[in-house]
């Protein structure tokens, strides 16, 4: 069994506005986890609590791995990540973006250079691996964006509307990424759309969202 995150009734608020209410959920098998629902209505606040970017006002957020409990450090926050609806990249090339993540933990040379290219190649970026990233379209720095998160090979990997302000042809590819992750059993994926139809078509199971809690 895999890393395993179970949500129990996390409730979170900004400024005296309830955003989440009692949302409770289990995390137990390899596969795409999608919750959907309007904008606003605590999707994106959802992963970055699950994610340990953001601390619940009241609830636990518990990781397990072989049924025992994992302390929420740095080594923990290292086998998650979270792919944000608009990524930010540095003025440099796409292989030295993708790297960065390697960098910081110590990994460089060969080892750092496979995994790059096997991550781009993955999300079909590895012809312009020597471009400067901030040329790319927004479709491409999105893929950029899923790379340089699949590059450290987290257990739990959470998107925030991935083909958010994405054209079609990239919402495809990103959509085949998603289903091949789905496939592969390697990483579970915690996913935000409003798209019900894409979330019917990418999930194992639907998560709905309505007013800060699952319907």
């Amino acid at each position: 069994m895999g890393l395993r995150l179970a949500v129990s009734g996390i409730a979170k608020s900004y400024n005296g506005d309830t955003v989440l209410r009692d949302c409770s959920f289990t995390f137990k098998e390899h596969g795409v986890y999608i919750l959907t629902g309007p904008n606003g209505c605590g999707k994106s606040t959802f992963l970055r609590i699950c994610a340990l970017i953001e601390t619940p006002d009241s609830g636990k957020i518990d990781y397990s791995l072989d049924g025992g409990l994992l302390r929420p450090d740095l080594g923990l926050r290292r086998r998650l990540t979270l792919v944000l609806p608009k990524v930010g990249v540095f003025n440099t090339s796409v292989s030295r973006n993708v790297a960065y993540g390697l960098a910081i933990r110590g990994i460089r040379s060969h080892e750092s250079e496979r995994r790059v290219n096997k991550a781009l190649e993955f999300v079909q970026l590895g012809h312009k691996k020597r471009q400067n990233a901030l040329t790319l379209s927004s479709g491409e720095t999105q893929r950029l964006g899923i790379a340089r998160a699949l590059v450290i090979e987290p257990e739990i990997l959470f998107l925030d509307e991935p083909t958010a302000s994405v054209d079609q042809k990239n919402t495809g590819i990103i959509e085949d990424l998603i289903l091949q992750m789905k496939k592969d059993k390697r990483t579970t994926v915690v996913m935000a759309t409003h798209d019900r139809e894409q979330a019917e078509k990418l999930a194992d199971s639907v998560l709905a969202m309505k007013d800060g809690k699952f319907s």
